[in-house]
């Protein structure tokens, strides 16, 4: 077996195995080596680690100094995948954005699966892609449930084997449409062929995402289902895997806490006209040395 189809199986296998698999997000191959050397040890039961990555189309364009309108489609990314799986094994799940036309989303899973992403996942909104955490404070389209099922079906059908999983993410709470929007798109999706459910919302409190899940699991009680909790960062793990999450996605925070420490870093150079202020800040020489294996 090739080490693409075994990356692929690993997350349908981990999907089947636990309960819920913690997923964090990675921008970079040196991001991806951390995700995969992160790990916390606990004094009873086993230790606690990342199952995979999360490639995000946000994190990806804005590393690259572009706006988050899916300027980059999955070809102008595809680079860096490479890049990240040559120093990382963990399975990525890959954010496809809208997956643009369905005859291009056909041609981009051939190109995923060949390069070894386990799960592509796409939204169902239309038109020029924004942020969905603007939510309806500017234009955002939701595609039609015809139209998305059918883009689904267009992924499937042109993937090598089932172990690619092909995502939908629903963006009906995003766009205040509903509860009942929500359940029935999510469950029309599933229908078409979905391998999984992720649902996003940015209500702060989380009620609705829970709420969410209790209804879906009525009616799926074994379709993996995926949660963002960028907006109700207070939910922890253990709540949202009780609620019936099969993996919770930690998706842009490696970016942003490394561009907090750049930018603290770059004005405190300029503040003390030294670098001894910021060294606390820094990770030390022998210790860049050591993360990267074959450096020494």
């Amino acid at each position: 077996m090739q080490e693409a189809d075994i990356r692929r199986t690993n997350l349908s296998q981990l999907l089947r195995r636990k309960r819920c698999l913690r997923v964090l997000e990675a921008h970079s191959p040196i991001s991806a080596l951390l995700a995969e050397q992160s790990r916390l040890e606990r004094g009873s039961g086993p230790s606690l680690v990342y199952d995979a990555i999360w490639s995000s189309s946000l994190t990806d364009s804005t590393h690259k100094g572009l706006p988050d309108i899916e300027i980059l489609s999955p070809s102008n990314r595809l680079h860096g995948i490479r890049e990240i799986f040559d120093v990382c094994s963990l399975p990525m799940i890959f954010d496809g954005d809208t997956g643009g036309k369905a005859e291009h989303f056909a041609i981009h899973v051939k190109m995923l699966d060949r390069a070894g992403v386990s799960a592509v996942v796409i939204e169902d909104k239309c038109g020029l892609k924004k942020n969905s955490l603007f939510g309806n404070a500017v234009s955002q389209l939701q595609d039609s449930i015809e139209e998305f099922c059918e883009k689904i079906r267009v992924g499937c059908a042109n993937r090598s084997h089932e172990d690619l999983l092909i995502i939908a993410r629903c963006e009906s709470l995003i766009l205040d449409k509903g509860m009942d929007d929500a359940i029935e798109r999510c469950l029309a999706y599933v229908a078409a062929g979905a391998d999984g459910i992720m649902i996003h919302s940015r209500k702060k409190d989380g009620l609705e995402i829970l709420e969410f899940a209790r209804l879906f699991r009525r009616h799926c009680p074994r379709v993996p289902l995926i949660c963002v909790p960028t907006s109700y960062a207070h939910l922890s793990f253990d709540e949202l895997e009780g609620a019936g999450f099969n993996a919770v996605i930690y998706a842009n925070h490696m970016l942003r806490s490394a561009y907090m420490a750049m930018r603290d870093v770059a004005v405190g150079i300029l503040e003390h006209g030294r670098t001894l202020e910021v060294e606390p800040r820094c990770l030390g020489i022998d210790e860049i040395l050591d993360l990267v294996p074959g450096t020494r």
